[in-house]
């Protein structure tokens, strides 16, 4: 419980004083779309960047463990969109329902975790659940989102749309451009300069203080009614609880994997949902609602994932 104490302090800590700086007026929250662009700009590609450029690209090509990670995320966010459907949310909040039962945060939360479980290999799983994040998840629930925000068009274009637009998404390029440094580094002997590579360093490491700070800021003035605590409770239990069970349920059907990437698989998933979460709702007016999910799921993963590792060893045994 230490270790996931010293973890999520400091979480709790960036998002009250972003709370507390809007709050206070020290902070004006029509400025935060400008912190939610920054981030998705800037601060996630240069962390993408850093991850995937120090590893040879042939470690980000284990297909069994693409497919168990893509088919317990895939469940989870089918439950959510029938969920969330079934309680009359119209579509582009049943997807950002779903997206936050099904993404996890897995660079602040669920990485750091592995990493101090398993050890390195946490780095090969952190890299293989970005690609399924962000080449999988995160455009096929943007594409819902889309195709009801777009005057209802039709799904499979938004689809195609979605998939079109990868080109331009900068944390796909980010993706991109760090495979391709891996590749240079490990096959070339190439690498970025040293002041550039500090510059990338700078910029991935503002993320996490930025992400946090919006999500306490977008929090001021959240009314929490009955509605409300029933919505966040139902997404944080689906991502805290579904989702993990889904992937380590993936593993078990697809057979042996080696324990450090199957652990850090479960753990990745069982983390609450990702950081950006708010900033990727605030195009549908859900920023709000979505801090609110963030929160509650990432005070109850305390709880949840001390849960999690517990079962892993009783079921698994160590990681190692």
């Amino acid at each position: 419980m230490l270790e996931l104490l010293n973890l999520t302090g400091p979480i709790f800590a960036l998002i009250g004083l972003g709370w507390l700086g809007v709050r206070a007026g020290l902070f004006d929250r029509t400025q935060l779309p400008a912190l939610g662009r920054f981030v998705i700009g800037f601060c996630i590609p240069a962390m993408l960047l850093r991850a995937l450029g120090q590893r040879d690209p042939m470690e980000v090509a284990n297909g069994r463990y693409l497919l168990a990670y893509a088919a317990g995320s895939l469940l989870a966010l089918g439950a959510g969109l029938l969920w969330a459907r079934s309680r009359g949310q119209p579509r582009e909040r049943a997807a950002m329902s779903a997206m936050g039962m099904s993404c996890s945060n897995s660079a602040f939360v669920g990485f750091p975790l592995a990493l101090q479980l398993v050890g390195p290999e946490a780095a090969v799983a952190f890299a293989l659940t970005m690609v399924v994040e962000n080449f999988l998840m995160m455009p096929l629930c943007l594409a819902i989102a889309d195709s009801a925000a777009a005057q209802h068009e039709p799904l499979h274009r938004a689809i195609v749309r979605a998939g079109w637009g990868l080109r331009k998404n900068p944390i796909v390029l980010g993706l991109v451009a760090g495979v391709l440094l891996g590749g240079l580094r490990t096959h070339a002997g190439l690498a970025l300069p040293q002041a550039l590579q500090k510059a990338v360093e700078l910029m991935a490491n503002a993320s996490a203080g930025v992400s946090l700070f919006y999500i306490g800021g977008a929090l001021v003035g959240l009314e929490a009614g009955q509605g409300l605590k029933t919505h966040v409770a139902a997404v944080s239990a689906g991502k805290l609880l579904l989702h993990p069970l889904g992937v380590a349920a993936a593993l078990w059907l697809l057979g042996p994997m080696p324990l450090p990437l199957a652990w850090s698989a479960v753990v990745l998933a069982g983390a609450p949902m990702l950081g950006i979460y708010p900033i990727l709702g605030q195009r549908y007016g859900l920023q709000a609602l979505n801090a609110a999910c963030m929160l509650g799921a990432t005070l109850a993963s305390f709880v949840s994932l001390g849960g999690l590792i517990a079962l892993l060893r009783l079921v698994w045994g160590p990681p190692h």
